[in-house]
């Protein structure tokens, strides 16, 4: 009889295949799953999610048997690392396969929001090219890039920048040796010394609205924010306000507090460049997260430790 397991929302084919192959999958998002599902509750001794939905304590009560939580991701934010460790329920996530993804769609952002690539293309679409004036680009060259945690992630997407000519600095909560970046000594201090900040910082209690008013005003007038880490760091009150009275130039955002019910003020903010959270959304990279995820729950039920385990 195979194991079961709760997939908290669809991964791609191709890895659900390989989970019904090897478990009984009861599917959280599926509503014909809801009775058996019911019935199976006590059984379910691994748990597969998303990093933006996680498991709240609430579910994690009603799995008795759970062993593990293989999330889909790097983002930890939507699960209680201390609870679940309590109960000795191992996290793991998929770190290092998603990082050039992330990173690109940052460099993605960017440069649509200096070459004007959204409204470049509705200007074409509209029929308005030869009969309208369309505003200049800015090139990055020679700006200065901030990168709000310096992770991963946040050294792929400084490496990049540096192809483009940028000029690199950054703040990370714990020192970084290995490299030459200057750092700077706080969020507003590196969004001053900024013409591009970069959000990658991790989402937790400590950075929630770390980019706040403080250091929008700090950015500035001609300032761009990219945001491809999480919502909650960002507070998107300040944000929404920064873009509507001119106190930042422009944003490119992959990421929101609510989504994908995100405020429709975004919907008309001036100067954005907006993204339905596709930084890791290559069929490349989902291909490797959902292996290592099979990885994860294949060491638990084998009775090792899974591979990536963050708690």
């Amino acid at each position: 009889m195979k194991p079961d397991i709760l997939l908290v929302e669809p991964m791609m084919q191709f890895i659900e295949d390989q989970l019904d192959a090897a478990y009984t999958v009861h599917r959280l998002y599926d509503p014909a799953q809801k009775e058996t599902l019911e019935a199976a509750l006590p059984n379910i001794r691994a748990v597969a999610t998303g990093g933006g939905t996680g498991l709240s304590n609430e579910w994690i009560e009603k799995l008795p048997s759970l062993g593990v939580i293989a999330i889909n991701g790097v983002g930890t934010d939507k699960v209680d690392l201390k609870f679940t460790r309590s109960r000795n329920i191992d996290v793991t996530t998929t770190p290092g396969v998603l990082t050039d993804d992330v990173a690109d769609m940052g460099i993605a952002l960017m440069l649509g929001v200096l070459r004007h690539v959204a409204k470049g293309d509705a200007f074409v679409r509209a029929g308005k090219w030869g009969k309208e004036g369309f505003p200049l680009g800015h090139s990055p060259k020679g700006k200065r890039l901030g990168i709000l945690g310096l992770g991963q992630i946040g050294k792929a997407f400084g490496r990049r920048a540096e192809a483009f000519g940028m000029d690199v600095h950054f703040w990370n909560r714990s020192p970084v040796k290995d490299t030459t970046w200057k750092s700077c000594a706080s969020p507003v201090a590196l969004a001053q010394d900024s013409d591009v900040l970069c959000v990658i910082v991790a989402a937790n209690a400590q950075t929630k609205d770390i980019v706040n008013g403080e250091v929008l005003k700090a950015l500035g007038p001609k300032g761009i924010l990219i945001n491809i880490a999480r919502g909650s760091v960002v507070d998107e009150n300040a944000l929404l306000a920064a873009l509507n009275d001119g106190t930042i130039g422009a944003a490119g955002l992959d990421v929101y507090l609510d989504e994908p019910r995100i405020r429709e003020d975004f919907f008309t903010a001036p100067n954005t460049v907006l993204m339905p959270h596709q930084g890791s959304a290559t069929v490349e990279t989902r291909v490797a997260m959902g292996e290592l995820v099979l990885a994860n729950i294949a060491a638990h039920f084998a009775g090792e430790k899974p591979p990536t385990t963050v708690n």
